[in-house]
């Protein structure tokens, strides 16, 4: 992964607000690189802890979170649900309710 690749996805995931989610696919065509979603999820994944970086605001294809019935995904869900958001018995959030950004996610 390129560095300007990094500093755009980071530059988007700072600007997911609060209560408000995106997808792996979403992040890396706003960063200008379509079809690079799996390594959005690397990238994110490489974080350190301490970044202070919502990346718990970035879902799989359709609203899914990663690895279900993992402890990440316990813990993403938690997260999530403090901000408000809805999440189905599945993991599912609704991207046309809590979608980012506004308006990508159309019925």
């Amino acid at each position: 992964m390129s560095p300007q690749f990094e500093q755009a996805v980071v530059a988007l995931l700072r600007e997911i607000p609060a209560g408000r989610v995106s997808t792996y696919g979403t992040l890396a065509a706003l960063a200008g690189f379509p079809r690079h979603a799996r390594h959005v999820g690397c990238l994110l994944g490489r974080l350190p802890d301490d970044a202070g970086l919502p990346w718990f605001r970035v879902l799989g294809a359709g609203g899914r979170i990663a690895r279900p019935g993992s402890e990440h995904a316990d813990y993403q869900r938690l997260l999530l649900e403090q901000e408000g958001i809805e999440l189905s018995s599945r993991g599912r959030v609704d991207l046309f309710r809590y979608g980012w950004p506004a308006g990508h996610f159309l019925r």
